[in-house]
């Protein structure tokens, strides 16, 4: 939609419109502000990449929206302004909600409160208010709806009007329902707001994990939880350990002859309603208030002690408590009259940036990293940040010696906003990339559509020790007490030189170290030992191959008896596989064609390490064999989860996505982009669910 010059000429003009003081042409300032505006929301509902922090994105909105006011005879109704938001990927069906799932309007500081509070009370002829203060958790936003008691359909907030169904993502939430006992208070039908969100350590965790497989950290839990949202294997989304927080009864309907529960006149008790019900909600953090100066009170005092929630908050959500209230106050296009949100300062300091230091990953890329003077940030003093490749250094114009603006992203990873230009002297030098390794000294090489520079040479020692460190990683052969630290020292003293060397240690050497007793040696063994009975998805992981995660290291090992039968495969042949594109078959046909690559397989079989699939399915019988299928929509006469065991029994299989390899598209009601996109294609036959149950014979 954007090419990088584009990106990088808006981005600097929401910068420009940001400190813009006056306004000389309102047309062309107008019009500037929309296409910001548009790439904001493009950024940050589609590609889950915010390029503004949320006061920065207020700003230029408010900008907009004010001059929209001011001449309404530039009003367009394509105007950002006269719709919720944009953006919805094309992965998943789109579902109408059953009440747009509007925006909150943004306040900062008390005087902004007290404003609010005042047009409240206009409002409510001066009646007095209660309000209720809940957490702002920063997660992806969901709706929920339940018929009869079950889940029957979730839904990303999408552009508002309309959200993606990922329903059987949703379910494997733990924390919510499948089903609830709406019925004994007389709902029939009810549609709850909530937000997905991640628990701090294990998005910690998430993050180690992709540092540890050569990616960049994700900037905040909302990315994380929003994408894994969007994950077409919901396995692979269950051991994302994803949470939710439920906090808004936004529509329901009533059993006939039911009338309302006396739960459902206000907020507060709604929310210890669905409580009781088994839904998690705030409740233990909520609080109501009878005036607005024990609300700014409360907030003040929330914002201190905000760290000790176990999921990351960026403010907190004042709402009129009474329902009746809410709906005499009603909604704007953008947000509702009765809410707003109160957000917290953003976790800044300035710091010196002192030098670039280059490191070096177990796949070659080169990161550089920022050496900061040490600045303490929401309880940690960071050092060090990751600058990620040359293209963002160049981007932000760094320079070694500049003050920066250092802020923690979702209160978790270090980033730098920006140089502060107008604090130079003068004094500031270039950050000056290596051409060559700064470990092993060889060239180093950037290749096509990629940001960063890598070290072809694989024997890098600095290479090397990550890739030891990746093969007894957790996820892949989960060889305990042998992680950064002792593979560091290891090779440091010539006692582990590659992979396969872990099989084969000097322990008489070992015995030697300081820190290592019979006992942690013992251990050591052990879990090497252990090691080699690991299935071969595990192995594959662990053998580091660019683009391959633990999910594609599953799909290579299904295919295959012994992973040598991966010698003799060509890129051709690797795509035939589902979920195998261009890059994947590339990265995995080079790697196996190279002799270093197969030695090393070679000694690690010698060794003992088991890279045999003793579970691999036998080739595929029945009438559907060698065909695709995939379903979309809802499906009226069975489940889709008994449609694709139907496939399955008589030797089909089941593509996650609409692609080339897709034989069978099955449409239920309510199809989406997937029926689109299949059109399109022209190639996948599109079957209706008698035309399916006729197909296979059922």
């Amino acid at each position: 939609m954007y090419t990088t010059q584009d990106e990088q000429q808006l981005y600097a003009r929401a910068k420009s419109l940001i400190e813009q003081k006056e306004v000389t042409n309102p047309e062309e300032t107008i019009q500037e502000l929309r296409d910001v505006v548009n790439y904001c929301d493009w950024k940050y509902y589609v590609q889950n990449e915010p390029v503004l922090s949320d006061y920065e994105y207020d700003i230029v909105y408010k900008k907009l929206k004010h001059l929209e006011e001011q001449y309404p005879e530039l009003v367009t109704a394509d105007s950002p302004t006269q719709r919720v938001a944009m953006g919805l990927s094309e992965r998943f069906p789109t579902v109408s909600h059953l009440v747009p799932m509007l925006s909150l309007d943004n306040t900062y500081n008390a005087d902004d409160l007290r404003d609010w509070d005042k047009r409240c009370k206009d409002y409510v002829n001066e009646a007095p208010i209660e309000y209720c203060v809940e957490p702002k958790y920063d997660g992806a936003s969901v709706s929920l709806v339940y018929e009869d008691g079950k889940l029957v359909r979730g839904a990303t907030r999408g552009d508002g009007v309309m959200g993606e169904e990922v329903t059987i993502n949703i379910k494997q939430i733990r924390s919510i329902p499948l089903s609830a006992a709406f019925e004994k208070s007389g709902i029939a039908q009810v549609e709850i707001r909530g937000e997905v969100v991640i628990h701090k350590e294990v998005f910690a965790e998430y993050n180690r994990q992709r540092t540890a497989e050569g990616l960049s950290p994700l900037a905040n839990p909302r990315n994380a939880a929003s994408g894994t949202l969007r994950i077409l294997d919901p396995k692979e989304v269950s051991k994302r350990k994803l949470s939710a927080i439920l906090y808004h009864i936004s529509y329901y309907t009533l059993n006939s002859g039911s009338t309302v529960p006396d739960t459902l006149h206000t907020h507060y008790d709604s929310l210890n309603w669905l409580y009781q019900l088994g839904f998690p909600t705030p409740v233990k953090e909520m609080k109501r208030f009878n005036n607005i100066d024990d609300v700014i009170a409360f907030c003040e005092e929330f914002e201190q002690r905000r760290d000790d929630l176990p999921y990351e908050v960026d403010g907190l959500v004042i709402k009129v408590n009474s329902f009746d209230m809410q709906d005499r106050m009603g909604m704007t296009a953008h947000h509702p009259r009765w809410a707003v949100a109160y957000k917290f300062k953003a976790r800044q300091a300035t710091s010196k940036l002192l030098r670039v230091e280059f490191q070096v990953g177990r796949t070659g890329s080169v990161t550089p990293v920022a050496k900061i003077e040490p600045v303490p940030i929401g309880g940690v003093t960071v050092t060090s940040i990751s600058l990620f490749n040359e293209d963002v250094v160049r981007e932000k114009d760094l320079h070694i010696g500049d003050t920066v603006l250092v802020e923690r992203a979702g209160d978790v990873i270090p980033y730098i906003v920006k140089p502060l230009t107008e604090l130079r002297n003068g004094t500031e030098e270039d950050i000056v990339f290596p051409t060559h390794c700064p470990v092993c000294g060889e060239p180093l090489e950037k290749p096509e559509e990629e940001a960063v520079w890598r070290c072809i040479n694989i024997s890098c020692p600095a290479q090397v020790v990550e890739r030891i460190i990746h093969f007894a990683s957790k996820d892949a052969m989960d060889i305990r007490n042998l992680g950064a630290a002792n593979v560091q020292k290891f090779y440091e003293l010539g006692l582990l030189k590659d992979i396969p060397g872990i099989y084969n240690i000097n322990w008489d050497a070992i015995r030697k170290l300081e820190g290592f007793g019979e006992k942690s040696i013992t251990n050591l063994q052990s879990a090497i030992n252990n090691s080699k009975k690991q299935p071969l998805n595990r192995v594959i992981y662990g053998l580091g191959i660019r683009h391959v995660g633990e999910t594609m290291a599953k799909t290579l090992a299904s295919a295959v008896s012994h992973i040598r039968e991966l010698y003799d495969w060509d890129e051709e042949k690797l795509v035939s596989l589902q979920d195998v594109g261009p890059k994947v078959a590339a990265s995995v046909a080079h790697f196996f064609h190279t002799k270093e690559n197969r030695h090393m397989v070679d000694l690690l079989e010698e060794y003992g390490v088991n890279l045999a699939n003793t579970q691999k399915a036998a080739p595929a019988t029945g009438e559907l064999a060698g065909k695709t299928f995939l379903f979309t929509g809802t499906l009226s006469h069975f489940k889709r989860s008994d449609a694709e065991a139907m496939v399955e029994a008589k030797g089909g299989s089941i593509l996650g996505g609409v692609s080339s390899k897709l034989n069978y598209l099955v449409v239920g009601e309510d199809a989406g982009s997937k029926l689109e996109k299949a059109k399109k294609l022209g190639t996948v036959a599109i079957l209706t669910e008698q035309e399916f149950l006729e197909l296979i014979g059922d």
